[in-house]
């Protein structure tokens, strides 16, 4: 039976039907490519020339943001090559300085040991004129040209005698040997020195060896200072 021949109530009823599909229907204007594999892709036809959408603000923003990272990563290479350069401009002063100083302590080692030759010849004169039957005193005046020569040169280097005989003991520079008994007046005094101390700056290199003289009426209390 043909449309024509329904009857009047079935013919409206179709016809509101096809109304209603039509009203429905959704058109589809995606447009369908094939990927490599050979199977269909839909794409948003729309999305393609979809118009830029976003505000001005929200642009300038983003151009903002991409301006600022790009700024950040140019000041951490520059950042990246002081530190490099400083890094090396800090081994080449630390390798000149331990140069400089290497050469220092040489030519101060060299100084120091040309101010001893002199005592060395006047060891070697005082020798010969040992061996060859001089007599006592000029053998005295070597030794004494000797010491006086050496002392000189300690000197010239900076190192100094502690001074002893005649000063209050101090354990920090002197080393109690013995006790000799003093009056009252001399109790606690150095009153001999058995070996010289010596002493560079502040730094003690050595005590002097000495002797301490304690009084007999104080003897408790100058062997309690003595420890």
């Amino acid at each position: 039976m043909t449309e024509n021949n329904l009857p009047k109530d079935g013919r409206e009823a179709a016809d509101a039907d096809e109304r209603q599909q039509e009203r429905i229907r959704v058109t589809d204007r995606r447009r369908i490519h094939l990927n490599e594999d050979g199977d269909p892709e839909a794409v948003e036809g729309a999305e393609r020339n979809e118009p830029n959408l976003k505000p001005s603000f929200v642009e300038e923003l983003e151009a903002r943001t991409k301006a600022a990272e790009q700024k950040m990563l140019d000041v951490q290479s520059r950042f990246d090559q002081l530190r490099t350069q400083m890094q090396r401009e800090t081994d080449e002063t630390r390798q000149r300085l331990n140069k400089a100083a290497d050469e220092r302590a040489k030519r101060e080692k060299g100084e120091f040991i040309d101010m001893l030759l002199p005592v060395l010849d006047n060891l070697n004169r005082a020798i010969a004129a040992a061996e060859s039957g001089g007599s006592l005193d000029v053998l005295l005046e070597g030794v004494r040209g000797t010491a006086l020569g050496f002392g000189n040169a300690l000197a010239a280097a900076g190192v100094e005698p502690v001074a002893s005989v005649g000063t209050q003991f101090d354990p920090q520079l002197h080393d109690a040997v013995d006790t000799t008994e003093v009056g009252p007046d001399q109790d606690g005094m150095v009153t001999a020195e058995y070996s010289r101390g010596y002493r560079i700056g502040d730094r003690l290199l050595r005590p002097a060896r000495v002797q301490v003289g304690r009084a007999a009426a104080g003897a408790a209390g100058a062997a309690n200072s003595l420890e």
